[in-house]
């Protein structure tokens, strides 16, 4: 497990915008994938009936998770599938070094996952000398940087093609300077091909798993969970525990929603079925639950587990573009990462509710209609209440609050700030000052909104009595 101290969001953004063009940069890629998704989703005529199915689909599951997690276990046992049990992460990281140490395996191939990252497994099997291989293009880049994935979906978002270079120039030995994106491509898959060919085991995350069938679905754009997967002796899938659905039928509502809302596709390049392992090999399922459970329980905030990780939210947040998915300090970072990190731990997680405008895009563009700008408003309330807010912010509030609820101290504290402003720009205009670190200050109005109109007011009836 990681022990490295927690930088806040703020400070993080702070740093990530330094580099004034990349972040740019960031912002429009993340704004072009929107637009995408815009485009793609405006092709079809009853999206937003199939983002309302896909909602009421999720609500049912939440509801009865009990009964559809026996149907799935059943039906999954009976297909072949040895079926595991995680109460948290630390749980499921044994159960899948258990099942490695039992068949001797020292590398693994891996196709992205979430969950594990939310795990920590990469380094948690590092520990216990196994070596994994990220076998997704983003994630491989990420991984041989030593850095996390900064989006759910487009895992090296954050690199720039030079970036890339450089890495695959000190890593895998590939011509200095080159830059071209088919052949740092094709640099990674033949890097890769032999990690595919080797490897006894693989890893993969799910997307989906049907409680009627007992099967589960890993979508890719690269065919990398297939190629570890078909490959390998044994397959091992990590999933929460809300990523079932409970017909094989409502696949095609979510198939048709995901790679639209993640990337602007039709569809994703596959979408892969498994339902039994092949003769002589074993498929292993890992169901973790890691504080779902608690989420589930909170009802304010048990819709954020409605998710199907397509990373929209964070593709339209203002937000999240200029600041960095590695901001976040999570494996899941935006919007609805700032809604599932607290329930995990308030206090570690706190400042990520706050990192945001409550503009309400999030929520416009989620598939399965989450409500993330209110449960952020939400958080917000939750985490005051329960102390995990900064004393000096907290201080700050409560005097806000007295001011603004009375009229009286309201004037006053106006009149001073004008005076201030105007005439000793200096004590607003300094480092102490967060706003002004990132803005330019608006000129001093000359009086308040309540003089303007109280003047207007009476110089409009002085001109109705003259008529």
């Amino acid at each position: 497990m990681s022990s490295e101290k927690i930088i806040q969001h703020s400070e993080a953004a702070t740093k990530f915008n330094k580099d004034v063009e990349r972040v740019n940069w960031h912002d429009e890629t993340l704004w072009f994938v929107r637009a995408k998704r815009d485009k793609s989703a405006h092709q079809i005529e009853d999206w937003e009936l199939l983002r309302e199915t896909a909602s009421k689909i999720k609500a049912n599951v939440l509801s009865n998770i009990h009964d559809y997690l026996v149907e799935f276990e059943a039906n999954a046992q009976r297909n072949g599938i040895i079926v595991h049990w995680a109460a948290d992460a630390k749980e499921h990281n044994e159960i899948v070094h258990s099942i490695l140490a039992k068949h001797d395996v020292k590398q693994v191939v891996k196709s992205k996952s979430m969950l594990t990252e939310e795990c920590h497994l990469n380094d948690y099997l590092a520990e216990k000398g196994i070596e994994v291989i990220d076998s997704d293009l983003g994630e491989y880049i990420v991984q041989l940087r030593k850095e996390p994935p900064s989006h759910i979906v487009l895992p090296a978002i954050h690199l720039k093609k030079e970036d890339v270079s450089e890495t695959f120039h000190e890593h895998l030995g590939t011509e200095k300077g080159n830059i071209n994106p088919q052949y740092l491509t094709e640099s990674a898959r033949h890097s890769l091909r032999n990690t595919f060919l080797t490897r006894k085991a693989a890893l993969t995350g799910v997307n989906f798993a049907v409680a009627e069938t007992g099967e589960f679905v890993v979508c890719t754009n690269e065919g990398n969970a297939d190629m570890g997967a078909h490959l390998a002796d044994v397959h091992i899938a990590s999933m929460g525990f809300e990523k079932l659905i409970p017909k094989r039928e409502h696949l095609g509502v979510f198939l048709r929603l995901l790679a639209r809302s993640a990337t602007g596709q039709p569809i994703t390049t596959f979408s892969s079925h498994f339902k039994k392992p092949r003769d002589g090999k074993e498929m292993h399922i890992v169901i973790v639950d890691n504080g779902r459970s608690t989420q589930l329980g909170r009802e304010d905030f048990r819709n954020s587990l409605k998710c199907i990780r397509c990373g929209a939210c964070m593709n339209t947040c203002p937000v999240y573009r200029r600041s960095g998915g590695h901001s976040y300090h999570n494996a899941v970072a935006g919007p609805i990462g700032s809604i599932l990190a607290p329930n995990l731990d308030m206090s570690k997680n706190a400042d990520l509710p706050f990192a945001s405008t409550l503009c309400g895009s999030c929520t416009n563009v989620c598939p399965v209609k989450i409500d993330i700008h209110d449960q952020l408003y939400k958080w917000r309330q939750v985490l005051v209440k329960e102390g995990h807010t900064p004393k000096a912010k907290t201080i700050a509030m409560k005097t806000m609050s007295t001011v603004l609820a009375s009229p009286t101290i309201f004037n006053i504290a106006g009149k001073s700030g004008r005076f201030v402003m105007k005439n000793i720009p200096g004590m607003v205009n300094n480092k102490m000052n967060k706003w002004y670190d990132q803005r330019e200050m608006p000129d001093v109005p000359q009086e308040s909104f309540r003089e303007w109109y109280k003047k207007n007011s009476r110089e409009s009836k002085a001109k109705d009595n003259e008529q």
